[in-house]
């Protein structure tokens, strides 16, 4: 994932009252931490999330490596998203993010991002984990998201047959909003528009979680090689 956007302006888009301190993101990984907003008694806040679910009832929280991603059609349904479909919705806070794609024996990675490059969110789901069940409760719970995935747009599918959910801005408050019907919930739970988002090739720089900088993200023309030394 990508969020690279000032975090005052991240602040005036999803309307929380924090202004954190997040550093610009070329290169997110699954299992690292991730910003996502939440709504709680007094509005929205952002908080940070490891990224992969833990689900409540775990016993294990290295499950969440398993569960970067869930997939729409089946939330209402599979144990390890139910709950938190009914009761933990988030949005995630993103400027883009990437994909891969199978050329011959090597893989292509792809920046998809807005056309207009500004920030968006994608529908994501929260836990938070205490401990085993019959164990001692852990000092400080784990907080753990999900992202949840559609079928591919046309852009999307010469890459992959997946992409995540992006929710329309106009829709932001139905996602949080703790008393919205799962139908209608379902019904977000779409491809984005094809005139929405663009994709160019990276260069293999991305292919390494070391490197997070712009340059991840650069058209693979102006791409850096991978040994370059990173900005953070």
């Amino acid at each position: 994932m990508i969020l690279a956007t000032p975090a005052a302006e991240v602040q005036r888009l999803f309307g929380f009252p924090e202004l954190p301190n997040l550093q610009p993101r070329w290169n997110v990984a699954p299992t690292q931490p991730v910003p996502a907003v939440r709504r709680e008694e007094d509005g929205r806040h952002l908080v940070t999330l490891r990224w992969g679910l833990v689900p409540f009832w775990a016993d294990d929280p290295s499950i969440g490596a398993r569960l970067i991603n869930a997939r729409g059609e089946t939330l209402a349904e599979k144990p390890s998203f139910r709950e938190a479909f009914r009761k933990r919705r988030c949005l995630v806070p993103v400027d883009g993010f990437y994909e891969w794609k199978a050329e011959g024996k090597r893989k292509q990675g792809y920046a998809i991002r807005r056309r207009d490059r500004a920030p968006f969110a994608f529908a994501g789901l929260w836990e938070r984990w205490n401990g085993p069940k019959g164990g001692p409760a852990l000092a400080e719970p784990v907080e753990t998201l999900t992202i949840v995935t559609t079928t591919a747009n046309a852009v999307l599918k010469p890459l992959h047959d997946r992409m995540p959910v992006i929710l329309d801005e106009t829709d932001w408050d139905l996602w949080l909003d703790p008393a919205a019907p799962l139908p209608v919930l379902e019904g977000l739970l779409k491809p984005a528009p094809d005139a929405l988002l663009e994709a160019h090739p990276v260069g293999p720089r991305v292919n390494n979680v070391r490197n997070d900088d712009e340059a991840c993200a650069a058209p693979l023309d102006d791409a850096p090689p991978d040994d370059a030394p990173t900005l953070f």
